[in-house]
């Protein structure tokens, strides 16, 4: 696995970002808008064209409590619809509280302005997909290890 993309869904618009294995690191890219209700899925089929990832990764709300959220299941079936659509493994990851972060983060960037809602979500994103790859184990550098 080398390039991955991660998803900020939201009932209204998705954050995406790239990500690189070998880096764990993520850049977020484009916060897509959905049209009633569903995902733009001409605009995630191009990514994922363009990127040519080997896995996605979608961050899954929950509570503080550790439950899921009331809307959980629609980011299930967005998980469902991505393999689906694409064939290529999904990954659900804890968001919790990225979007927060996102704003803080964006905030305290040297001459700020208010952040888009646009620029939260694709950085909530990138958040989301550096979540899931500092969970991975390390990949090893020496191909006999």
């Amino acid at each position: 696995m080398t390039t991955l993309l991660g998803f900020d869904f939201g009932p209204r618009k998705i954050g995406v970002a790239v990500g690189q294995m070998v880096t764990r690191s993520a850049n977020p890219l484009i916060t897509l808008r959905s049209r009633n209700e569903q995902p733009d899925w001409a605009r995630i089929e191009t990514l994922i064209r363009d990127w040519k990832p080997s896995a996605l990764v979608v961050g899954l709300p929950f509570n503080m409590d550790d439950t899921e959220v009331d809307w959980s299941p629609r980011v299930h079936r967005f998980a469902r619809q991505l393999h689906g659509r694409y064939h290529l493994p999904v990954h659900l990851v804890d968001e919790r509280l990225t979007s927060i972060e996102a704003r803080r983060q964006l905030a305290a960037r040297p001459g700020h302005k208010a952040p888009t809602l646009e620029a939260v979500d694709a950085l909530a994103a990138a958040l989301i997909l550096e979540t899931w790859l500092g969970e991975q184990p390390p990949v090893s550098d020496h191909p006999c290890d």
